[in-house]
């Protein structure tokens, strides 16, 4: 109750919440689909975009936004298109989106340690701006996916018998890799870009070991995404370490209990 007095605390607390919402939505699809590659090329492109907001004196968010929705088209049109050899053009991507936002920083004027927030996160940092910015993002998400749940759910688990019926799957597809683009861009304020994998895959892969509907692995997702959360911060607090690497711990620990029990 104490550390609810604090601002700061009561912040990250609202970002954690939001979070999981959006990553419990999301990232059941990224699981169920298997595109869990294709959504860290997507994640490690968008630091060129952050440099490049730095480097122009933009917010580096709206940077984020372009790049990670750019390599969201780019990877989504190769993978539609072509099956072979997709995981080299992603590791490109992957490689040259870090590298443009490195050669931007180096390039901007002035102070630029901040990027390394948006490597490995700062949800402590996470201000009232930053908590409409994310409400914002989680309503756009959770109602474009709950908008096409049913085209989404024939397409995850028949993509070839959707076709035939008619579905303009390549374009639900690529507005699939859209939303998990910008689920990126609000998850790498609080966990930073490398971590940001983890959150969106562990809470559904835990899910779906126990939970065999779409809906109720979200639902799952949801509430273990928010536990991981709450425990990561006060163990983080307390023991005075990274709070968005001990949120991944945490979860990480328990898919490895999870994989020990029983579905």
């Amino acid at each position: 109750m104490e550390l609810l007095q604090l601002e700061f605390f009561r912040n990250a607390l609202w970002a954690g919440l939001l979070v999981s919402i959006a990553c419990a939505v999301i990232g059941t699809y990224v699981v169920v689909n298997r595109i869990v590659f294709i959504t860290g090329g997507i994640a490690h492109a968008a630091y060129g975009g952050i440099g490049l907001g730095v480097f122009l004196g933009i917010n580096p968010v709206i940077g984020a936004v372009i790049f990670s929705l750019l390599a969201a088209f780019g990877m989504g049109t190769v993978s539609y298109n072509t099956k072979q050899r997709i995981d080299t053009l992603i590791g490109v991507m992957w490689a040259v989106g870090m590298a443009i936002g490195v050669i931007f920083a180096d390039l901007s004027q002035g102070y630029t340690a901040g990027l390394m927030s948006y490597l490995f996160g700062s949800i402590l940092t996470i201000s009232r701006t930053d908590l409409i910015l994310m409400a914002s993002l989680d309503i756009l998400v959770v109602g474009i996916t709950f908008m096409f749940y049913t085209q989404w759910l024939s397409i995850s688990f028949d993509p070839e018998f959707s076709e035939i019926i008619g579905l303009p799957v390549k374009v639900f597809y690529l507005l699939l890799l859209s939303l998990i683009a910008l689920t990126v861009v609000m998850v790498m304020r609080m966990v930073g870009i490398i971590m940001v994998i983890a959150l969106l895959t562990i809470p559904p892969a835990i899910a779906n070991r126990f939970v065999a509907s779409l809906k109720g692995i979200m639902i799952l997702a949801c509430f273990l995404g928010v536990i991981f959360t709450v425990v990561g911060m006060l163990i983080s607090f307390y023991l005075n370490l990274t709070s968005g690497a001990m949120i991944i711990l945490v979860a990480g620990v328990a898919y490895s209990l999870a994989l020990w029990v029983k579905p």
